[in-house]
């Protein structure tokens, strides 16, 4: 899934202040690349992820997901691409906290219109999970919780994964562990995925950085 960023701006309207987020951004992704998208708190990484993951639109300029331009796709095209071709990884986890693990991770079939406990219970394996499938959120650590996640963003096969901070609520012991899984299944998998961070690091595991710095992006 590759990606094809050319000219995006987004600004916010701040009272009488105008806040220019992303200024004239470019920038190309290879399929199955893995980028992690480095800058500091403000920098308009969490911006990026929003206008890639077609939840808000850029002022101006093009996003094109292999032939598919986000920028003017509909709200029901929009869901639908997000549907079938997404999978994103959250800081908080936000796993539904009356469903187990094994439930959560099926919300990305039936999504898609399928319910395949199967496949789910060999995501929840894949993850060191499997004997936890019937554990609601509440009973999980949160090292547990960030791997469901995981299960749940790639169990449907999605070629473009976002990850926003996936490690931001773990200990540092628990999130490298949950970070070179990660890694290990979307290397497998040849998925392209965004990651964003602070942490240099963790950018530095991923093929290639890119820099947000006052809006603008520096590779």
């Amino acid at each position: 899934m590759k990606i094809s960023i050319k000219n995006i701006n987004k600004h916010f309207q701040q009272g009488k202040n105008t806040i220019h987020v992303l200024n004239d951004v470019s920038l190309e992704v290879k399929s199955g690349e893995i980028i992690a998208l480095l800058g500091k708190s403000g920098s308009g990484k969490t911006t990026m992820l929003s206008l890639l993951a077609g939840l808000d639109k850029p002022d101006h300029g093009s996003i094109m997901i292999n032939d598919l331009d986000l920028t003017k796709l509909s709200e029901e095209e929009l869901c639908d691409f997000r549907a079938k071709t997404l999978g994103i990884v959250f800081q908080q986890f936000h796993l539904i906290p009356h469903l187990t693990a094994m439930e959560n991770v099926l919300l990305s079939f039936e999504i898609n219109g399928s319910e395949d406990k199967e496949s789910a219970v060999k995501w929840l394996d894949m993850v060191g999970l499997k004997d936890r499938a019937d554990h609601y959120p509440s009973m999980l650590s949160g090292g547990e919780q960030q791997r469901v996640a995981i299960a749940r963003a790639l169990s449907f096969g999605p070629p473009l994964l976002l990850a926003d901070e996936p490690t931001g609520n773990l200990d540092v012991e628990t999130g490298k562990y949950v970070i070179d899984l990660l890694f290990k299944m979307v290397r497998e998998k040849k998925t392209t995925m965004i990651l964003v961070t602070h942490d240099e690091e963790l950018a530095a595991k991923a093929d290639r950085i890119v820099r947000l710095v006052g809006g603008k992006c520096l590779s």
